[in-house]
């Protein structure tokens, strides 16, 4: 009888290589495997799902602090938890997320305005005034001797 899964066969299982697995375990989000007589890891089953759980949360944006965090939450969730759970980090997260969408709009709307005005030379196009690049514009009746 098996009390667990080798490293091997839980990082296949989780769709990770074995170092990935190891990084973690000494990040401390997996647990440390227990040890056969004959030296051999084993991990709990559940591990498979801690690793899928770190990597979805990862595609989600979250960094292995933050999944740090979630994880131990989610450990501790019969007890008083005085750190916020998934559902104010997701709002947080969310936030982060729409505001970085924002910002890339703004670029891609630029970047098109840019290749439609065909603007070729930096130098050429920053002496421009139809230029749409937002170069630091000089105030009105400035010139570059007094900036």
């Amino acid at each position: 009888m098996t009390l667990g899964l080798r490293s091997g066969q839980v990082a296949a299982a989780a769709g990770v290589n074995q170092q990935t697995l190891r990084y973690y375990e000494r990040r401390g989000l997996v647990a440390e495997p227990d040890r056969t007589l004959g030296g051999h890891r084993l991990c709990p089953a559940q591990t498979v799902t801690i690793l899928r759980v770190i990597k979805t949360a990862q595609r989600l944006g979250f960094t292995l602090d933050e999944i740090a965090d979630l994880l131990d939450a989610a450990t501790h969730r019969h007890g008083r938890r005085r750190d916020p759970g998934l559902h104010v980090r997701a709002q947080g997260k969310l936030a982060e997320v729409e505001r970085k969408i924002a910002d890339l709009t703004v670029i891609r709307d630029t970047l098109r305005q840019a290749v439609a005005a065909g603007c070729d030379d930096l130098i050429t196009c920053a002496e421009n005034p139809c230029c749409p690049l937002p170069f630091t514009e000089l105030a009105q009746g400035d010139t570059i001797a007094e900036v």
